[in-house]
């Protein structure tokens, strides 16, 4: 029996759904490059990419507006995902891989839309007043709140980088040159991880920032252009 017009369209229908909402989320994830050519007054090189969207910034509620976008299309991605893999036969180590992967996505998805709601109310890296707010406890409960966030919202994207990665590698999903760029992404998103933590802990203990910006920038940078790749995948997939 051929399946009916519904049957062979639906599929089609919630790939293109998933790839488009991981595109233009990855594309809102990227808004901090805007700082190219708004005069935000904050040096890329040492700042945090959410010091940005700080309460006290010009631009903040702007790229706290984009941020959230992000999250949410991201996380419906990410559940469309999961839906679709619900309706695929797959081996069952490629099924598991898969359903922990879109989770990881979905709950940084979900952190970094909860990210744009607990803004910084200054930027510490810049700002000797704020940073001396911040360490002795005088900064709103959001400054806590944003690190908490934050830190999920980098877990989900490890967990859904590296599981989905393997995912299409067992799979077969795509060409060797498409596997071998996502495998790529992750590994420099995992080095820049831990460039951003070494930085964070430096500044910390007022070591400087040990090039805290690039570092984070490339690590959000890595993530954005993963989605991307995946998104191709989920449009197009094919097995070799």
């Amino acid at each position: 029996m051929s399946p009916t017009p519904r049957a062979t369209e639906a599929p089609r229908a919630v790939r293109v759904a998933v790839a488009v909402f991981l595109v233009v989320g990855a594309a809102a994830y990227t808004s901090w490059t805007l700082e190219a050519v708004l005069p935000t007054g904050l040096s890329p090189l040492r700042t945090y990419v959410s010091e940005l969207a700080a309460e006290d910034q010009p631009y903040g509620a702007f790229f706290r507006t984009v941020d959230f976008a992000a999250g949410v299309l991201v996380c419906a991605g990410a559940l469309g995902g999961l839906a679709r893999l619900r309706c695929r036969a797959a081996v069952p180590r490629v099924r598991a891989l898969s359903a922990l992967g879109w989770a990881g996505l979905a709950l940084f998805g979900a952190a970094t839309a909860a990210d744009a709601r607990l803004p910084l109310s200054c930027a510490p890296t810049v700002d000797a007043a704020c940073l001396a707010r911040e360490r002795a406890g005088l900064v709103p409960f959001t400054h806590s709140a944003h690190a908490v966030s934050s830190s999920v919202a980098v877990a989900g994207a490890l967990v859904g980088m590296v599981l989905l990665t393997a995912a299409v590698r067992r799979a077969g999903a795509g060409g060797a040159r498409q596997r071998a760029a996502l495998a790529v992404l992750v590994a420099v998103e995992l080095a820049a991880t831990v460039w951003t933590l070494a930085a964070v802990f430096a500044f910390d203990a007022g070591h400087g920032t040990w090039g805290l910006g690039i570092g984070q920038r490339l690590q959000v940078l890595a993530i954005a252009l993963w989605l991307v790749g995946l998104a191709w995948l989920v449009l197009g997939r094919r097995r070799r």
